[in-house]
């Protein structure tokens, strides 16, 4: 009962501590859980303004921004107060309240801009790209100097680009946006600083982690928000997307279209993998049928897998399916081969009898000898040949009597 004692504390602190280990991975989980794009990113009140700063603003040069202008928690705003200065066509909100939030609710949208799943993956070189809407992450995005990056949509399409350190825009560049689209729905979600170079030609909201600079003569139809760092300014006109859909307007969807290959050829009684892939808007799920038996198919990642476990061919429908029409199908053939066989074990011969150990060694007819008192085999029985020797001396004895009995009766 002593023992008992001191135990429990120990068991109610550990079992107190797992629990506490629980809630904290299944918040983690929860905070980073990646999110499907289904329409703009709300700005909240970050929306009204063109430029918003962390810790300074600094503009050179006769800039305008139609919108507001805000800096919070720094305090330096330079380079505005008309000619030859900066001028503002909307409020300034230096290290206030309102300038406050708007800073908290950029962060907001710059999380969840880079919790959404991408659509596609690994973009670098963004020019001579026409990009239908959709997620689009990379490491550090660019657009080459003179380059053209064209987005086709309708009115509800949105676009989010990832870039996993820096964007930089290009020099004379220009981003195109056709089909009603507009840069209402356009963000960009950096995670360290943004450039936009001279004379180019921007669109969308920068969601910068740290700096934002625009360098002489670029415009930009958005807004341009820095989280942590400065937004620095030379002669540029800055416009915040006005008219934009309300948060919440679903975006354009997009049917599924399949894009993975032929499968590879499987085993049977072998583990077997082959992944189904699709685009489209929301991403698709997926159905198959006339699968070989064993494998399955993950209507969520699309990857078939299993141990198969009869040989021979199957013709499969892979279906994907979005809500948007019309679904996509694809048949394909899944081949089954049989297992490999192994060569049966060769069975050991019997061992040669070793002769008799110390017998004197004889020789036979032929060559070769045999060990003293064993008669050498030649490939019969002696045994017959040897009974009927007997018997035929045994007759000639008899006869050679008769004979010499006869002999002596003539004589008398």
């Amino acid at each position: 009962m002593a023992t008992s004692r001191f135990l429990r504390p120990t068991i109610i602190a550990l079992t107190g501590i797992g629990l506490a280990a629980s809630l904290s991975v299944m918040t983690t989980s929860a905070a980073s859980a990646a999110t499907v794009i289904d329409g703009p990113v709300n700005l909240g009140t970050a929306a009204t303004y063109g430029v918003l700063g962390a810790s300074a603003v600094t503009n050179t040069g006769p800039s305008v921004v139609n919108g507001d202008l805000g800096l919070s928690p720094g305090t330096s705003i330079t380079g505005f107060g008309g000619a030859p200065n900066g001028s503002v066509n909307g409020t300034t909100h230096q290290t206030d309240a309102a300038a406050a939030q708007a800073q908290r609710d950029t962060t907001t949208a710059y999380d969840v801009a880079a919790s959404l799943s991408p659509t596609q993956t690994g973009l670098t070189e963004l020019n001579g790209l026409s990009l239908s809407p959709g997620v689009y992450s990379g490491g550090a995005l660019a657009l080459a100097d003179n380059g053209a990056l064209t987005l086709a949509g309708s009115a509800d399409s949105v676009w989010v680009f990832q870039a996993a350190s820096t964007l930089t825009i290009g020099s004379a560049s220009r981003i195109t946006i056709t089909g009603g689209a507009s840069s209402c729905n356009v963000f960009w979600q950096v995670g360290s600083s943004a450039s936009v170079g001279t004379g180019a030609q921007f669109q969308g909201t920068v969601l910068a982690q740290q700096s934002v600079t625009a360098t002489t003569g670029a415009t930009v139809q958005g807004r341009l928000l820095a989280r942590t760092g400065a937004v620095t300014l030379d002669t540029n006109t800055i416009t915040a997307s006005t008219g934009c859909p309300a948060p919440g307007t679903p975006s354009e969807t997009t049917a599924p279209v399949i894009t993975s290959g032929a499968p590879t050829t499987a085993t049977a009684g072998t583990p077997y993998s082959y992944a189904v892939v699709a685009t489209g808007t929301p991403t698709p799920t997926y159905t198959a049928t006339g699968l070989p038996a064993g494998p399955t198919i993950n209507g969520t990642t699309g990857v078939i897998s299993g141990t198969p476990t009869t040989p021979g061919s199957s013709t499969v429908t892979i279906t994907a399916s979005n809500g948007t029409t019309p679904n996509d199908t694809q048949t394909v053939v899944i081949t089954v081969q049989p297992a490999a066989t192994q060569s049966p074990t060769p069975t050991p011969s019997a061992p040669t009898t070793p002769p008799v150990t110390g017998a004197t060694p004889t020789a036979v007819a032929g060559g070769g000898t045999t060990p003293t008192g064993e008669l050498a085999f030649t490939g019969s029985d002696p045994t017959v040949p040897l009974g009927v020797a007997g018997a035929l001396l045994l007759a000639g004895t008899g006869m050679a009597v008769i004979a010499r009995r006869r002999r002596l009766a003539g004589r008398d």
